[in-house]
């Protein structure tokens, strides 16, 4: 397989990841002092230590963390092209998107099949769900091209593109006498069960941040479960197990089979963005107009 990286480079990565000169010596087969050589020289090329001993092993100095940080960027992006050199069976762009858990339980998704499935270009995509603090750093370290989530980051190497608008609304069972209702105050909620998102999730923070601008504290709900998967919420609360708060996009096909209900609560406003974020040299500009106009025409 081809590499590359310089051979110093790699030694250097291999004694990090082993945080042993001797075991990186022995898996690169090469001896000891040879090893340290190349460290040495390595230093000599940037002008400065870039790695230090302590009694608690071996530890990279401030900027040479930093150094080695983007080598292992680099090391990642090089065998991911080798990888795609070499695969025979490899054609077209690939294509890494990430998007969180509510954006997957909405209409993104099938409108990245819908450009996919009607773009004239050999595309090949693949599509990862988690957090959007996962998927950000995925994002910096290049390992996505680019992702779709709530709210956005500050970060002037990313552009965001307004994808859409979305709310949270408070979720409940058909047979739950709240049901008939239009809106609901805080302190109604108080006497309900509630089966909620991980406390990670931009759900949970934007509703927390929602109560706190009036005063109030998710701590005075009667939270019973806390779940990361948004279907089994869902199933929970048609069941009448409880009630949650989850983004009304999350909800639509079962809002429109009847299967839940969902009410606004007095006073509160819980309308956020929803974009597409990548960096700000992403070539394939083309595929991020593309699904815009997908998810438009749904």
């Amino acid at each position: 397989m081809m590499d590359f990286l310089d051979q110093k480079v790699r030694s250097l990565l291999r004694i990090v990841e082993l945080g042993n000169f001797t075991k990186a010596a022995q898996e690169l087969c090469i001896t000891q002092p040879a090893i340290s050589r190349q460290i040495k020289l390595l230093e000599d090329e940037v002008g400065f230590k870039i790695l230090e001993r302590s009694q608690s092993g071996i530890h990279p100095t401030k900027k040479g963390a930093i150094l080695i940080d983007s080598l292992t960027k680099m090391d990642r992006i090089a065998k991911n092209m080798t990888k795609m050199i070499l695969d025979e069976h490899f054609s077209g762009v690939p294509i890494n998107v990430g998007i969180t858990h509510t954006v997957e339980s909405s209409l993104v998704v099938e409108a990245i099949a819908k450009y996919i499935k009607d773009s004239s270009s050999d595309m090949s995509t693949k599509i990862i769900t988690n957090t959007s603090d996962y998927l950000y750093k995925m994002l910096k370290d290049r390992e996505l091209d680019f992702i779709v989530m709530e709210g956005k980051y500050s970060d002037p190497d990313l552009k965001t593109v307004l994808l859409g608008t979305d709310c949270l609304v408070l979720v409940t069972s058909p047979e739950s006498p709240l049901a008939k209702r239009g809106s609901v105050t805080l302190d109604e909620l108080k006497a309900e069960n509630f089966i909620m998102r991980l406390p990670s999730s931009n759900t949970m923070k934007t509703f927390s941040q929602a109560l706190s601008e009036k005063g109030r504290s998710i701590h005075e709900l009667n939270v019973i479960l806390e779940l990361e998967n948004i279907a089994t919420i869902k199933d929970l609360i048609r069941r009448n197990f409880g009630v949650s708060i989850l983004s009304k996009s999350t909800c639509l096909d079962e809002l429109k089979k009847g299967k839940i209900a969902v009410l606004n609560i007095e006073g509160i406003s819980m309308i956020r963005e929803v974009n597409i974020v990548y960096p700000m040299d992403f070539e394939y500009q083309e595929t991020i107009q593309g699904i815009l106009q997908c998810y438009n025409s749904l």
